[in-house]
């Protein structure tokens, strides 16, 4: 076990990593089809693929889930990984051949490195060739290349994220997996410790101060530059239904809400995806409630993984008070 989405048997996952421009691009393929939902909590998502996945509409299966940088650019790289899956003949059959599905989602990270370098089908495709189904390189790597946290003072204040990932196994061979980009307005908890594990940076630059505090204050999000956006994937090798993976979706958020304060704001697009692949039975209240574990357990290990990039520091580079 590789504590890793890459647990859950059927799927790979690749980054496509540019760190000069402090940007890049995560697959995940489950190449024998996955049943699929997603939950959009943020107000500003950019997204691809994401109305296919509600319950009432006919697809079920998905073949791959994209996240990336780049903003709405970052989208591209979708088809890339749509050629990448067209030349391996898995898709939706369709009279007029297969139709690989690859819903997607993106982060803003134009504020750093080199906004005019963006994630395309290229590198859609390069993520693809570099997927693997054993241990998942985190940090500063694929659609976390670019990633912040703490940005309510914009770039100057922010602390470098990144992108983690984590599994949880129970009984009966049960496993629950989840890997999350993390671009948050907000600030990182660590609740075994219940202390800031990155954020908005204090002005002198020794330590964190406290996003909400700043809020309760009279600061406004608005002051912030730049958009945010927590994005990722949830799997399981339990069998769902469209709905309850839906429903699953659902209940990650919790683990987001849980790690980051405040999320799912106007200015952060948070979409997290559910997976659904395997035979085993389950309780979906225990897979959603592990879920939402696993999901915050990655959003800690995003941002502790994670090194200085473009001039921003990561947590473990940050000066103490």
């Amino acid at each position: 076990m590789y504590d890793a989405i890459t647990d859950v048997t059927g799927l790979k996952a690749g980054h496509y990593t540019d760190l000069e421009a402090a940007t890049g691009c995560t697959v995940v393929l489950c190449e024998q089809g996955a049943i699929a939902g997603v939950d959009v909590r943020g107000s500003a998502p950019g997204t691809r693929e994401t109305d296919l996945l509600r319950p009432m509409n006919q697809v079920e299966r998905v073949h791959a889930v994209l996240l990336g940088g780049g903003s709405a650019f970052g989208l591209d790289a979708a088809s890339g990984v749509m050629r990448y899956l067209e030349e391996k003949n898995i898709g939706f059959l369709t009279p007029g051949g297969i139709v690989p599905i690859v819903p997607a989602a993106v982060l803003f990270d134009l504020a750093i490195g080199n906004p005019k370098v963006r994630p395309g089908a290229t590198e859609g495709y390069q993520a693809c060739r570099n997927a693997t189904d054993g241990e998942v390189p985190q940090g500063c790597v694929g659609a976390g290349t670019g990633a912040m946290v703490g940005q309510l003072f914009g770039i100057n204040r922010a602390t470098k994220s990144g992108l983690g990932t984590a599994s949880e196994t129970i009984g009966g061979g049960v496993v629950v997996g989840a890997i999350v980009a993390v671009n948050a307005l907000g600030d990182v908890y660590d609740s075994a410790t219940g202390q800031i594990a990155a954020g908005v940076r204090k002005l002198d630059g020794k330590g964190f101060g406290n996003t909400v505090e700043y809020l309760k204050e009279g600061q406004s999000c608005q002051d912030g530059t730049g958009s945010h956006t927590t994005i990722g994937i949830v799997a399981t090798n339990v069998s769902l239904t469209k709905e309850q993976t839906n429903k699953m979706a659902q209940m990650a958020h919790d683990g987001m809400a849980r790690a980051i304060n405040p999320c799912h704001t106007m200015l952060d697009g948070d979409t997290i995806f559910a997976l659904s692949l395997g035979q085993k039975q389950g309780d979906l209240n225990v897979i959603g409630t592990l879920t939402a574990e696993v999901l915050r357990r990655s959003i800690i290990k995003a941002v502790t993984s994670a090194t200085s990039l473009a001039s921003i520091p990561a947590s473990k580079d940050i000066p103490k008070d």
